[in-house]
């Protein structure tokens, strides 16, 4: 009887229960809008960090990381690849030999360079950058050896397809070795940070030059779900203890933070609107109250106790976070459903955006489980709301109520 009564009291006032039920919903789909953009924000940088810089797992000689010197090479790199490529959640792998050198152009001067030289087939599996070439070709024919250079490099060096650019860095003995290069291809990963600093070639090319052709310092590894990398990471390292395996979390501490950030992010979003909506509902329901003091001391004279009294209030207001809760959350499903497969346009801003590694294009995503916290929250929300205006009913005394105008 008490949830039917208090049914039939929120439509008394439509226009004042769908202003309730209104703001209610669209704080729901703010929360849901901005944590999903959040979270495909952070996605985009997590997903392109892992494809073009450091993928799921890395393997190197256990000194190497230090200076990143020639001679700290892995021993039987083909074997490793081979071991690696047979354990169970492999999806790619690749072998790459890294140099730091400088880069020369006639009329660019010189640059300080990382130099990764990879075998292209291996590669494209593992980062695409086939796919990422904006001019010329993926390590195209000819006899001369090829270079892929970035579009933000290739401005900085004045150089383009088929300019002659000259490599010079130190081989296994210490001793400095220049080699020219002809720009085969010009790529764009979206990150102008480790574009400006990151020229690819063939290990077939480099590796002589270095002083051994079988020569690599970097296996680089991505898995089939990334759920599964400490596994496929704990068995690369039973296979082989006496090299340095890692993840992408370790090589780049800053994805597991912001990972972690966007848990907390939800949290902050999620309370500073129910804190805005809680002085929404206490204003709305206290007015009401207020208009209904006549009303409530005739159902207290005829018997009605105060704790009904408070109870039908509380129940007014979750009825109507309740009924605001589904249009809300129906309306940020439907947003997020549109938007990550259509996507978020940031193109004016993607200068920007391409020097800290974030796609212009966002794909908003959330977790499923996150609907849910947020209906809980609307539940808490309207039930601490209504508490303030259902005390102020049950101080009225029948008597002194009924008196009221």
């Amino acid at each position: 009887m008490l949830i039917k009564i208090a049914w039939r009291n929120i439509w008394r006032s439509r226009t004042r229960s769908l202003v309730v039920i209104g703001a209610i919903a669209i704080g729901v789909w703010a929360v849901i809008f901005l944590i999903s953009f959040s979270s495909g924000m952070v996605t985009s940088y997590i997903n392109n960090a892992i494809e073009n810089e450091i993928s799921h797992i890395q393997i190197h000689h256990p000194d190497f990381k230090e200076d990143e010197e020639v001679k700290f090479i892995i021993k039987d790199s083909d074997k490793l690849l081979l071991d690696v490529q047979n354990v169970e959640g492999v999806k790619a792998a690749t072998l790459r030999s890294i140099s730091n050198g400088m880069l020369s152009t006639s009329k660019g001067g010189g640059r300080g360079i990382r130099i990764k030289a990879v075998d292209p087939d291996s590669e494209a599996a593992v980062t695409h950058l086939d796919e990422k070439i904006e001019e010329g070709e993926y390590f195209g024919g000819g006899r001369s050896k090829k270079i892929l250079i970035s579009k933000s490099l290739s401005e900085k060096m004045h150089a383009k397809v088929r300019s002659k650019l000259v490599l010079t860095f130190q081989d296994l003995n210490g001793e400095i070795t220049a080699v020219g290069f002809r720009v085969g291809g010009i790529y764009e990963t979206g990150n102008n940070t480790y574009d400006l600093n990151t020229v690819f070639v063939k290990r077939e090319d480099l590796n002589p030059q270095l002083g051994l052709e079988s020569l690599a310092h970097e296996v680089a590894i991505v898995v089939d779900n990334p759920q599964n990398v400490e596994a496929v990471q704990a068995e690369i390292k039973s296979l082989h203890p006496n090299l340095l395996t890692e993840t992408y979390k370790e090589l780049s501490p800053e994805i597991e933070l912001f990972q972690s950030q966007i848990k907390l992010s939800a949290l902050i979003f999620t309370i500073i609107v129910m804190l805005g909506l809680i002085f929404g509902i206490i204003n709305t329901m206290l007015m009401a109250v207020l208009e209904r003091i006549k009303e409530f001391g005739m159902l207290m004279a005829i018997g009605m106790n105060k704790m009904k009294v408070f109870m039908m209030i509380v129940l007014e207001t979750v009825m109507l976070g309740l009924v605001a809760a589904p249009v809300g959350l129906g309306i940020g499903w439907a947003s997020v459903i549109y938007f990550s497969t259509r996507g978020i346009d940031l193109s004016n801003y993607s200068r920007g955006m391409r020097e800290i590694g974030f796609s212009p294009i966002i794909y908003p995503n959330i977790e499923s489980d996150f609907y849910w916290w947020l209906t809980l929250a609307v539940a808490i929300t309207a039930i601490i709301g209504s508490l303030y205006p259902a005390f102020k009913a049950i101080k009225l005394r029948p008597v002194e109520a009924l008196r009221k105008l």
